[in-house]
C-alpha cells in the first residue's frame, strides 16, 4: 500500500509540473511571437527606409553634345538612289573643310559654317571664319574627354559577357565591358527606363552585321546609351544602332544604314547612303547651342 501511495504522490507531482510547463509554453509563444514580428518589422522598415542604389551618372558630352557628327579627320558621303540625310550639325577639326566630301557644300554668307541638301543643321570646319575654329577645338577636346570618361568608368556589372557576341540579348542598365571585338546579327534590346544609363566599353571594334537592329524598349533613351569602341565601328547594310558612339578611330555606314544618337570619331566618318538622327545631349549650362 505504501509503494502504491508513493507512486501515486510522483505521477501526481509529474503531472502538477507537466501543467506548470505547458502553462508557461502558453503563455510564453505571443510573446515570442510579438518579438519576431516586432524583429521583421523593423527589418522591413529599415529595406523599405534605404534608399535605392544611385543611377549611373551619363556621360557628359559637354560642346560635343552639339553634333550628329563630329570627327578630326573629315567626313564623307556617297549617296545612290537614296540619298545620305543627317539632321543635326556636323563639324571637322582640326582637318579643313576640304575633308567634308560628297555633300555639295554652300558657304553661308558669314563663312562661319556651309549648308547642304542632305543635312538639316550647320556644318563646321577648322579653316571656317569667325569663332569657329575656336568652337570646333573645345567640342573635339570635349569629344575626347567624354570618351576617357566612358573608358575610364571603374567596376563594370558585366564583363566579357556573351565573349564578345550580344545578339538576342536584352541588356539591361548598368556599364559592359569587353576586350575583345562585340558584334550582333539580328538584334540587340536595351530595356530600361529613361533614366537608365548602359556603358559599353570595348578593347575592340564594334561591328553590327547587316540587316541586324538595336531595340529600345520600357522607355530608354538613345541619348543615355554610350558606346567607348577602341576600335572602329562598322554598321552593316540596312542596319540600325542607337545611342552616342565615341569611336577611337573610324565610324562606318554601310549602304541603308541608320543611327539615333551621335557618331563622334576621332578619325574619319564614312557615310554611305545612310540615315543619322541626332539624340544626344547639348547642355547649354556649358554653352552648347545647337543650330
Amino acid at each position: 500500500m505504501n509503494f502504491i501511495k508513493i507512486n501515486h504522490t510522483l505521477m501526481a507531482n509529474a503531472l502538477l509540473e507537466l501543467l506548470l510547463v505547458t502553462a508557461i509554453l502558453i503563455l510564453c509563444l505571443p510573446m515570442a511571437d510579438g518579438l519576431l514580428q516586432e524583429k521583421h518589422g523593423s527589418l522591413r522598415r529599415q529595406l523599405d527606409e534605404d534608399p535605392p542604389p544611385p543611377l549611373l551618372a551619363v556621360v557628359n558630352l559637354l560642346t560635343a553634345g552639339k553634333f550628329a557628327v563630329l570627327s578630326k579627320t573629315g567626313v564623307t558621303t556617297t549617296s545612290s538612289t537614296n540619298p545620305t540625310s543627317v539632321t543635326g550639325d556636323m563639324g571637322t577639326s582640326p582637318i579643313a573643310g576640304t575633308a567634308l566630301t560628297g555633300f555639295g557644300l554652300v558657304a553661308d554668307s558669314s563663312n562661319t559654317f556651309s549648308t547642304s541638301n542632305l543635312v538639316t543643321g550647320n556644318i563646321y570646319a577648322a579653316d571656317y571664319g569667325s569663332d569657329t575654329p575656336a568652337m570646333l577645338t573645345v567640342a573635339v577636346l570635349d569629344m575626347q574627354a567624354a570618351y576617357v570618361d566612358a573608358a575610364g568608368r571603374p567596376s563594370p556589372d558585366h564583363t566579357e559577357l556573351g565573349a564578345g557576341s550580344i545578339e538576342g540579348l536584352t541588356l539591361e542598365r548598368g556599364i559592359y565591358k569587353w576586350s575583345t571585338n562585340v558584334g550582333f546579327t539580328d538584334s540587340v534590346t536595351f530595356h530600361g527606363s529613361p533614366t537608365d544609363v548602359w556603358i559599353m566599353q570595348t578593347s575592340g571594334s564594334l561591328i553590327v552585321d547587316s540587316g541586324a537592329r538595336m531595340i529600345l524598349t520600357g522607355g530608354a533613351k538613345a541619348e543615355n546609351i554610350f558606346w567607348q569602341i577602341a576600335g572602329q565601328t562598322t554598321l552593316g547594310t540596312t542596319s540600325h544602332v542607337e545611342g552616342v558612339f565615341l569611336c577611337k578611330t573610324l565610324i562606318a555606314f554601310k549602304t541603308g544604314s541608320s543611327m539615333n544618337g551621335a557618331a563622334l570619331a576621332q578619325t574619319a566618318v564614312t557615310i554611305d547612303s545612310a540615315t543619322i538622327v541626332k539624340k544626344s545631349v547639348c547642355d547649354a549650362d556649358v554653352g552648347c547651342e545647337e543650330s
